[in-house]
């Protein structure tokens, strides 16, 4: 069976994952971030040329505040600390949906990863909000 060239994943149930074995919400959304490094790292190897995952619905606007800081602290954290090695590993980011609910410093981020790894061939990683 010949493997896709693009994947997409909508990441969802992490909460649910993380209830059912009696841990925060937050501990469920912090391993979707490692399940989706893991993604990252072995599809290039799979064959895989695009990655899409949809990281955050318009309908999780609706969640509790703290939720929604805490999601957002996730994807600043991810950023940050994951930019440098998805540019060294020849991976494209891509931000596709509707940024304007995003604080400025995320969207500068976003801006930031997608131009330091726009010449990137070896994967695009799509992330999709909204």
């Amino acid at each position: 069976m010949a493997t896709p060239a693009h994947v997409a994943i909508i990441m969802d149930g992490n909460g649910r994952w993380a209830k059912a074995r009696g841990l925060p919400r937050l501990a469920g959304h912090r391993a979707g971030v490692e399940a989706l490094r893991k993604t990252v790292r072995a599809a290039p190897g799979l064959g895989i040329s695009y990655l899409t995952v949809y990281a955050f619905s318009s309908e999780n606007w609706s969640r509790p505040k703290s939720e929604v800081s805490d999601l957002m602290g996730l994807l600043k954290m991810f950023i940050r600390r994951d930019l440098a090695e998805l540019h060294q590993s020849g991976v494209r980011v891509r931000i596709i949906g509707d940024r304007a609910g995003l604080q400025p410093d995320i969207r500068g981020l976003l801006d930031e990863a997608e131009t330091l790894t726009a010449a990137n061939e070896s994967l695009t990683l799509v992330i999709a909000f909204n």
